[in-house]
């Protein structure tokens, strides 16, 4: 694979200057209609071609392992950090709601009001023309601060928005590595924090039972962001673990890290990008354009069924708990 998409490449060939950049909006408002139709869209293609480019990247690569410098992803980590460090000033209210604690919506609200001088410290001078359409995509992927929530569609706001760095040219194909590795990474413990106040493909000894046993989870959550996030998840929710995560606790029966990786893949497809309730916050703009795709479809049509242990392993069977 190359290291930039090609619907990236050909899509990040203008500049700032003569870009068209506008605000993003809304499109997925009808499941019937609009959800077919992203799903064949040129939106979908670049984000899939993303996705799918990083995930290739960081092959056999821990978080640890030495990356080479780069001042644009060094700049989205102090940007994160920043964002971190906000998190102090709206210490918890006293009353929190049902839901959550409302200094949730005060820290969106502050968010929301700043995005535009975070980002001009970020880029260039020349792209600046393209932050009134990739502010939306960050403020995006903190949370909803109106619900008080946090969700796979504000993680997927975060990887439009890397999404769309590249394609302005701020980030580059080779950064994709660093990507994964150091901004995700970063991305997660931040947005981990504020709720709270596929690397292994061919690992030569864990394999994805590892999981299941917590000393594993202390010694590799620190290079692998499976094992990070099933960590977790664990310091999260209480009870069984095959009674509170039974797919994670399905998967961890599969033999292969390839299968867990090309099964993720698909279920990402099926249970993110092709559900409604997910996709109907998404924005559409000059970046992630509202049209038929340039590429050939290769997406799971709408009514593919969810994905299941067959996903991972065909003619796997179901996991008995420990």
């Amino acid at each position: 694979m190359s290291s930039t998409p090609t619907s990236l490449s050909s899509a990040s060939s203008t500049s700032g200057e003569d870009q068209g950049f506008q605000l993003p909006v809304k499109r997925i408002k009808d499941e019937a209609k609009d959800l077919p139709f992203f799903q064949t869209s040129e939106a979908y293609a670049r984000i899939m071609s993303y996705i799918q480019a990083l995930n290739s990247s960081v092959l056999n690569k821990k978080v640890s392992d030495p990356l080479p410098p780069s001042e644009p992803i060094n700049k989205i980590v102090a940007l994160l950090d920043t964002l971190d460090n906000w998190i102090e000033l709206v210490p918890p209210k006293a009353d929190p709601q049902r839901f959550g604690n409302l200094a949730f919506r005060d820290y969106i609200h502050m968010f929301e009001d700043r995005v535009s001088s975070l980002l001009e410290e970020l880029l260039p001078a020349d792209l600046y023309p393209a932050i009134i359409e990739i502010s939306p995509y960050l403020t995006q992927s903190m949370g909803h601060g109106t619900r008080i929530d946090y969700g796979s569609g504000h993680e997927l706001s975060f990887v439009a928005w890397l999404c769309c760095l590249e394609m302005i040219g701020f980030l580059h194909g080779r950064d994709h590595p660093a990507v994964v590795l150091t901004v995700f990474v970063r991305y997660l413990e931040l947005v981990r924090k504020l709720q709270r106040t596929a690397q292994l493909r061919d690992h030569a000894f864990l394999k994805p039972i590892a999981i299941m046993k917590p000393i594993n989870l202390e010694d590799y959550s620190s290079d692998y962001l499976y094992f990070r996030a099933i960590q977790s998840i664990h310091q999260t929710k209480r009870g069984p673990f095959h009674e509170h995560s039974p797919v994670l606790f399905e998967i961890s029966g599969v033999q292969l890290w390839s299968k867990v990786n090309s099964g993720m893949v698909k279920m990402y497809k099926a249970e993110v990008l092709n559900k409604f309730p997910v996709v109907q916050h998404l924005l559409f703009g000059s970046l992630l354009p509202w049209r038929p795709s340039d590429l050939p479809d290769t997406s799971a049509p709408a009514s593919a069924p969810a994905p299941t242990m067959a996903t991972f392993a065909p003619g796997a069977t179901a996991r008995r708990p420990i």
